[in-house]
């Protein structure tokens, strides 16, 4: 149904003629966050990066608010994208939070870009009465509390951010529950598009959290903000591979030192937060599977929600091997099945 059209952008000329003009000629010393635009250009705002494109000029626009916010409006609109984010994408853990109307043909998502392959994707969060892209999914995988569906697209003789007349791949990760607020683990996305042969470019373009609607009317008020690192950590010679293990952990107070290991060789270890995030890690390994918790001290204890291991998940309460949880008395003196380690332990998830 939908074909994305995208996007030459230019980038700096019109950006700085905006602001010497508004700024600088004007003189009315208006804060960026009362800009609208319904032109294209991208640029910096608060901070952030912004892109706007449209095909239809005059039927939607975008407000750059404080900090990470925009707002959008579009009405009967051909195609147009725009949002804040980042010049420079990657792995990141993007939060964003807000209201959004997709109409019949909108949607909100992680959008970006990379160069060499030219690769254009898409991780969608909420949509509306039309589910994107229209392909046939090639599988699903979990990632941040809920389950994506992954497509490949293929787009020729269409604009990009290198010319006017481009042939390249879409990667889409397309969610099944639909939200408006919540964080996005994109170091996930890429790792299950890798296992299915989508392999991104080694050259990151920017990197934006959308809004993007197609032949329809809506409108969206977005605040995006960059949280705390889903791969961080050490990693050993075990490392990397064709298994994508996904560890969503966190501490109670902060500082807590898990490690995934396998067959009893250790993977990646990471430095917990409290806030509860994605931990990935790859590896050639197989056999038993273990999180081990090995700081405990003081008000110190350790929340594994579950691990995935190429997007199957496995979830902590269901394992009965726990020989942290504090139970009966005892660190480890009971059934297991829980998602807690009081103690230095380890949950076990058997064999992968």
């Amino acid at each position: 149904m939908k074909n994305t059209i995208k996007k030459v952008l230019p980038r700096v000329s019109q950006v700085l003629g905006f602001v010497a003009v508004s700024a600088g000629l004007l003189g009315l010393g208006q804060a960026a966050s009362a800009q609208t635009i319904s032109s294209n250009s991208t640029g910096t705002n608060n901070g952030f990066y912004y892109s706007f494109w449209t095909d239809k000029p005059g039927s939607a626009s975008l407000t750059l608010g404080s900090g990470g916010n925009y707002s959008t409006t579009w009405s009967n609109t051909g195609n147009f994208t725009a949002g804040k984010g980042w010049s420079t994408g990657g792995r990141k853990v993007v939060n964003f939070s807000g209201n959004f109307n997709g109409g019949n043909n909108g949607y909100l998502a992680v959008y970006g870009w990379t160069k060499n392959p030219l690769i254009e994707y898409y991780i969608v969060e909420n949509y509306g009465s039309w589910t994107p892209p229209g392909g046939t999914s090639l599988g699903t995988f979990t990632s941040d509390g809920g389950t994506y569906n992954i497509y490949k697209m293929h787009r020729d003789n269409a604009p990009c951010i290198t010319g006017n007349s481009c042939s390249f791949d879409q990667f889409w990760s397309v969610r099944t529950s639909k939200r408006s607020s919540g964080s996005v683990t994109t170091g996930n996305h890429f790792d299950a598009w890798k296992a299915k042969g989508m392999n991104m470019g080694s050259t990151w373009d920017y990197m934006i959290m959308e809004t993007e609607g197609y032949q329809s009317s809506g409108s969206s008020n977005i605040t995006v903000s960059e949280g705390s690192s889903s791969g961080g950590g050490s990693s050993s010679s075990a490392s990397g591979g064709s298994k994508t293990v996904v560890v969503r952990a966190k501490g109670s107070a902060g500082g807590e030192s898990i490690t995934l290991k396998v067959n009893g060789t250790a993977v990646q270890t990471w430095t917990l937060s409290t806030t509860m995030t994605n931990y990935t890690a790859t590896t050639s390994l197989s056999g038993g599977t273990l999180v081990e918790y090995t700081n405990d001290s003081g008000s110190r204890d350790v929340q594994v929600d579950y691990i995935s291991v190429n997007g199957s998940v496995r979830q902590s309460e269901a394992q009965s091997y726990n020989t942290g949880v504090y139970q009966n008395g005892a660190c480890g003196g009971g059934n297991g099945l829980s998602e807690w380690m009081h103690c230095n332990g380890a949950i076990g998830y058997g064999n992968i």
